[in-house]
């Protein structure tokens, strides 16, 4: 898990292009999601962080966004996951 604070732009992208980051978090409220989710580039930089597998973030105790990644929301929403 990569803290969006603690890492410049210019690192974040080359992460990014690189593949090391695939999905994007909110710190608090402890969701994942894709990075290009609108609900995901509306929130803090302070509260956001970064993962590079589904796995990762779930280990984490993240759950799915219920906006950019339905099925694995309702996964998890209905105890599957």
């Amino acid at each position: 898990m990569i803290e969006h604070a603690k890492i410049t732009d210019f690192q974040l992208r080359i992460k990014i292009k690189n593949a090391e980051i695939c999905l994007g978090g909110n710190q608090k409220l402890k969701i994942y999601g894709t990075l290009k989710c609108a609900s995901g580039k509306r929130m803090k930089r302070e509260n956001r962080v970064f993962f590079c597998s589904q796995e990762e973030a779930e280990k984490n105790g993240f759950r799915p966004c219920g906006h950019c990644m339905k099925t694995e929301y309702q996964k998890w929403k209905n105890g599957l996951i």
